[in-house]
């Protein structure tokens, strides 16, 4: 490691323990904290206001379990010091039982416009109109691509899309039927990149992106001809095979060639928007991602003792802390895996690369739109 780089690493741990400090004490003081994490407090071994001084501390806290965020009141979530701001609800996964959720007032447009600094203009032009080729409903991602859009000062065109069925089509085995529903979203999504609306910027979930280019195919056109310059994409999915076949075979070429820059994204209701390094056939398209810090960390834990970090290179279970002031959660066990990789220029903290679905739960895991 550079000595550059190494300051820039020292610097960022510094960063994440004050605001690690920070954000803690925000949602356990009396006066501004989260009712849930209030009441917590007297559940613990320790006092957080007073012993938790750096990131590493909260390892104090115990597993955070996914069931808390499952049903109501979910107003016990929202902190003191934030309760006379509108509350948005948003839904993660809800195929069985009841769905997790999580409550946001500015976190969804802070983790994007963020996310904005780092598209390059050349293919992702402000101003632009955009299409968002994803799932709707109360999830994030349609608002959050909406914010994105306007952020860079364009308008967001949205389809109806609802993984849900989607997931019960495949479980039932109806693949007629699902065949079908993808065709019926991606004429949704033909109809306006072809009514002339000048969308040059576009999200799409890895195998609805492959689809909506074979349809262009099929009636004589591409995605560059209907003026796609730049696309950001994002999920399990999207491994180093399918962006070489996206970018050589969908594409044309890299974005020097065919026009259209792609690049992939991790995220997720929890944690907000994690940015990759760039991908390129040099690198092998390789992708590794990097949370957005002090925000969010993503750390590759060991599968047996999630305490505990692996070393780079190695394989773990993905482990997510969120830290903003609208929600707290330490050490929630991912349903992914991938290997642990070292700071960068760009993003001096741990990455994470070849994300997949963890695979003790994989066989249990449907996969869907994604």
């Amino acid at each position: 490691m550079s000595d550059s780089l190494q300051a820039a690493v020292d610097q960022a741990q510094e960063q994440l323990d004050a605001h690690t400090v920070e954000i803690v004490r925000w949602h356990f003081s009396d006066d501004t904290g989260c009712p849930f994490w209030l009441e917590k407090k007297g559940e613990l071994n320790f006092d957080p206001l007073t012993e938790i001084k750096c990131f590493a501390d909260l390892d104090k806290f115990p597993d955070f379990e996914d069931e808390w965020l499952r049903g109501g009141p979910v107003r016990r979530w929202v902190p003191k010091g934030l309760a006379h701001e509108p509350v948005y609800v948003f839904e993660t996964g809800g195929t069985t039982g009841v769905p997790k959720s999580r409550i946001a007032m500015e976190d969804f447009r802070t983790d994007y416009s963020n996310f904005s600094d780092t598209l390059p203009d050349e293919y992702f032009p402000p101003g632009s109109n955009w299409l968002m080729l994803g799932p709707s409903g109360p999830r994030r991602l349609r608002l959050a691509v909406e914010h994105l859009a306007q952020h860079r000062g364009g308008i967001c065109f949205c389809i109806d899309l609802d993984p849900r069925w989607v997931i019960k089509l495949i479980k039932k085995g109806w693949m007629d039927h699902l065949e079908e529903y993808k065709k019926h979203c991606i004429d949704q999504a033909v109809t306006i990149l072809t009514a002339g609306h000048d969308v040059k910027c576009m999200f799409g979930t890895p195998k609805l992106i492959e689809q909506l280019c074979l349809e262009l195919e099929n009636r004589g056109t591409s995605l560059a001809e209907c003026g796609i310059t730049g696309i950001f994409s994002g999920g399990t999915e999207f491994t180093p095979q399918w962006t070489k076949f996206c970018v050589e075979e969908l594409f044309g070429g890299p974005p020097e060639e065919s026009g259209i820059y792609m690049t992939p994204t991790y995220g997720n209701t929890l944690m907000g928007l994690a940015c990759s390094e760039p991908v390129t056939k040099e690198n092998k398209y390789k992708i590794t991602y990097h949370a957005p810090q002090p925000r969010a960390v993503l750390q590759v834990v060991d599968f047996d003792d999630t305490d505990r970090v692996v070393g780079y290179g190695e394989t773990g279970r993905s482990k997510l802390t969120t830290l903003t002031k609208e929600f707290f959660v330490p050490g929630f066990l991912e349903r992914d895996e991938g290997e642990r990789e070292p700071a960068c220029e760009q993003y001096p903290w741990d990455g994470i690369s070849g994300v997949r679905p963890f695979s003790k739960l994989a066989g249990g895991t449907t996969v869907g739109v994604y």
